[in-house]
């Protein structure tokens, strides 16, 4: 999958292009952007293209730039003087990635927005994952979004907006960006994963929910056999001998009781919504309460096993067995 800073391509996000094009286009360009809306469905490759035609002095509606464009090459690579991004970082001492953003790194911000521009144009500055802020750096941003230089501008994305301070949602302009319809989906799982037949692909477009990161995380960790599992399970009764080979199946697989979890929960999160509707004129169904309840019970265990290193496999045969008719 081609990372959003070198990804030419976005499709279904007209929309947001439109108003940030308009926004462009006016008297006055705000200095701060929320990009939100769920995982997976173009956020980041929506503010790189727009920080690209920023940065060339574009003039496309579409904000599109050529690959060919000396501005896209050096965003590609992470080599243009005027595009600063803040984001999680590897944290070298204890080898792994941080698990927030911190304040040292927002500082880098502050620095970058005091130097001249580069290339005597507008200097970008990108929060990708801007809910994983943690409290001192939200604090930091919050200065720095209050003090905004000339023709410097924030692109702040986020599949989480509720968790970022109140301060910060005010003094940026929020753009929703909208999930992927099928049709999209299908033509771009067509161009990522072209060995996928056209059923394969109407299946993961519906799995997906409108997300090209799920629809692709899904189609390269067994997520298709698994669907066919959660689908099984939610739908007939299972004897403990095919109970077994469920969890051995699953614990097989790669990224498998994660990836079996969420489209358990995500299959039961859309039977009770849909049941909620039909029922929502008269007394709510006794099994919508026991879905709720399992639905949450599931968010558990996935959060015990991950956190303690619990056995996947037991903790699988455990969902099976409530799952069984009361």
């Amino acid at each position: 999958m081609i990372a959003p800073r070198a990804n030419p391509l976005l499709l279904g996000q007209n929309r947001a292009i439109g108003e940030l094009h308009r926004a462009a286009s006016g008297p006055r360009l705000h200095h701060a952007w929320l990009i939100a809306g769920p995982p997976g469905i173009g956020k980041a490759t929506l503010a790189y293209r727009f920080a690209r035609w920023l940065l060339a002095g574009a003039t496309t509606p579409d904000l599109s730039l050529a690959p060919t464009d000396p501005v896209f090459r050096r965003v590609a690579v992470a080599s243009h003087a005027d595009l600063l991004v803040i984001e999680r970082r590897y944290d070298e001492k204890k080898k792994r990635m941080q698990g927030e953003i911190v304040v040292e790194t927002v500082a880098q911000a502050g620095k970058f927005l005091r130097l001249t521009p580069g290339e005597g144009g507008w200097r970008v500055v990108i929060v990708d994952g801007a809910e994983a802020l943690n409290r001192n750096a939200a604090n930091a941003l919050l200065k720095l979004l209050e003090e905004p230089p000339p023709r410097a501008i924030w692109l702040l994305i986020s599949h989480a907006p509720g968790r970022l301070l109140p301060t910060i949602r005010s003094r940026t302009r929020q753009l929703d960006a909208a999930p992927l319809d099928p049709a999209t989906l299908e033509t771009l799982l067509a161009a990522a994963q072209p060995d996928l037949t056209a059923a394969q692909r109407t299946r993961l477009a519906t799995l997906s929910e409108g997300s090209i990161g799920r629809a692709l995380s899904l189609a390269g960790t067994d997520g298709l056999a698994l669907a066919s599992l959660a689908e099984e399970v939610l739908t007939t009764a299972i004897p403990p001998t095919r109970a077994a080979a469920i969890a051995d199946q699953v614990a097989r697989a790669e990224d498998g009781f994660a990836t079996f979890l969420d489209l358990l929960r995500t299959a039961l999160a859309t039977t009770t919504r849909a049941q909620a509707r039909m029922t929502a004129r008269t007394a709510p169904a006794p099994s919508l309460d026991r879905q709720v309840s399992l639905w949450q019970e599931f968010g558990q265990l996935e959060a015990e096993v991950e956190g303690l290193n619990l056995d996947p496999r037991a903790a699988i045969l455990t969902l099976l067995h409530r799952l069984r008719p009361a």
